[in-house]
């Protein structure tokens, strides 16, 4: 495999793994508020940081995966704080 596909995967799970506290934090404050914009927000730096650790930059056809992987861990993460909820 492409060395280059095997770093977007990386990313891509940590992106997912970074994100489920963050979005654990999402569902548990009030939607559109200050805290809720940051549980969005807080982890878009360290992502950002990977890009460059792992020597992608902002190569496009990273996106689709690293994007799908931030949104599977909030949405995994809300999900995991609705559960404890009940």
């Amino acid at each position: 495999m492409n060395e280059i596909v095997l770093r977007i995967i990386y990313i891509s799970l940590i992106t997912f793994v970074i994100n489920l506290p963050f979005g654990y934090w999402r569902a548990s404050v009030k939607k559109k508020s200050a805290q809720w914009f940051m549980a969005i927000h807080f982890p878009i730096p360290a992502i950002v940081g990977l890009r460059f650790l792992f020597k992608i930059g902002f190569i496009w056809y990273s996106y689709p995966a690293v994007v799908l992987a931030f949104f599977l861990g909030q949405l995994l993460g809300g999900k995991i704080y609705k559960n404890r909820k009940k």
